[in-house]
């Protein structure tokens, strides 16, 4: 057998699971179209829809939620979408686009810039699109998008469907799904949600169903039409994880004792702590000033500190790591994770250990 040391991850994706998600996640196996999955299957989802603060079914997709974003690209683009992209994962959903067989076009800014929602206004006014994608969070930058502002543009162009990824924004904070007007909403379970890799959570619109309903070649596995009507019994199109169901069970009792609007909280005073680390330090923010994520913080490496032995020495020395910058922009920046079930205690810890590696570079 090979021992491995715990290293407490501080990334951003996939995050800390605690004790407690992950025994909940080793329990044993039962049968995917039993009554016992069944009955798991239905009583996540008044919870699920808790967080969605919606009345629509929330699937669980045993995918990460690439799947989930390739699968709504399939089910919803019939003339062609907009792509906004603003960092690697935003950037990548426009190629997923191309590779699916449909026409894309890009609303592009500099990474660290926010989509802004008068820049949506005008390339929809054009009349060509039937669909936008939106990453609420860019991960990759540590920039949150105004996903109000754009939910306001969105209502004047009922025939696009609006599509949006919020795979690090989930749980971090509240994200009203039918309020907004969003047509489909996904997250992945290594983020906020603090859950192992692998799965994907999502919702629909009535209006996107519908829209579904008129594309012949949307494929199957990710079939919103079958994930729907499969829910009406509480099952699923195709064999699950059900590790991640139970797990999921298990985060969802967390969620609801400390209370919603709690865990915002925390998360918000996370990132305000995080970020006075930064300017404490002599560090600038990667994203524009007033677009900064709440999940995690991009700091940009003016300082020209060796940001590989950073990681190295958090990682001998603490036995956690951070990341070390996603893409184009690795080495000169590094993320710090402050989502899921971290307290704000955990983070001072980590602020005070980067402090003492720092002064050792």
């Amino acid at each position: 057998m090979i021992l491995m040391t715990h290293i407490k991850l501080f990334s951003p994706g996939p995050i800390e699971v605690s004790e407690k998600t992950m025994r909940a996640f080793s329990r044993p196996m039962i049968g995917h179209r039993s009554k016992d999955f069944q009955t798991l299957n239905a009583a996540i989802q008044p919870g699920l829809q808790q967080l969605f603060y919606t009345k629509q079914p929330v699937f669980v997709s045993t995918s990460s939620a690439w799947g989930v974003m390739e699968g709504a690209i399939r089910n919803l683009v019939s003339k062609k979408v907009l792509s906004c992209m603003s960092g690697a994962f935003s950037d990548k959903w426009f190629d997923v686009a191309k590779k699916c067989g449909k026409q894309a076009e890009a609303l592009q800014v500099e990474w660290g810039q926010p989509i802004l929602p008068e820049a949506i206004e005008a390339k929809l006014a054009t009349g060509k699109f039937d669909a936008l994608t939106l990453i609420h969070n860019e991960t990759s930058t540590g920039t949150m998008n105004p996903l109000w502002e754009i939910a306001a543009v969105m209502r004047k162009f009922p025939d696009v469907q609006f599509i949006v990824d919020c795979v690090s924004s989930f749980t971090a904070m509240k994200i009203p799904f039918d309020e907004l007007g969003i047509d489909v909403m996904l997250a992945g379970t290594q983020k906020a949600l603090a859950l192992p890799a692998g799965a994907a959570v999502f919702t629909v619109s009535e209006k996107a169903y519908a829209k579904a309903a008129t594309i012949k070649d949307r494929g199957y596995y990710f079939d919103f039409l079958e994930f729907k009507k499969n829910q009406e019994s509480s099952m699923t199109p195709t064999t699950p994880s059900i590790s991640h169901f139970y797990a999921l069970q298990s985060k969802l009792e967390d969620i609801m004792a400390e209370g919603q609007d709690a865990r915002y909280a925390r998360h918000l005073e996370n990132a305000k702590l995080t970020r006075a680390w930064v300017a404490k330090n002599g560090f600038n923010l990667f994203p524009k000033e007033g677009y900064e994520s709440i999940s995690l913080t991009c700091v940009a490496n003016n300082k020209n500190i060796d940001v590989a032995k950073l990681i190295s020495a958090l990682k001998t020395k603490h036995s956690c790591v951070i990341d070390g910058g996603y893409g184009k922009i690795k080495g000169t920046s590094f993320r710090i994770s402050h989502m899921g079930d971290e307290s704000t205690e955990n983070i001072r810890q980590l602020l005070g250990w980067i402090d003492g590696c720092l002064a050792e570079l």
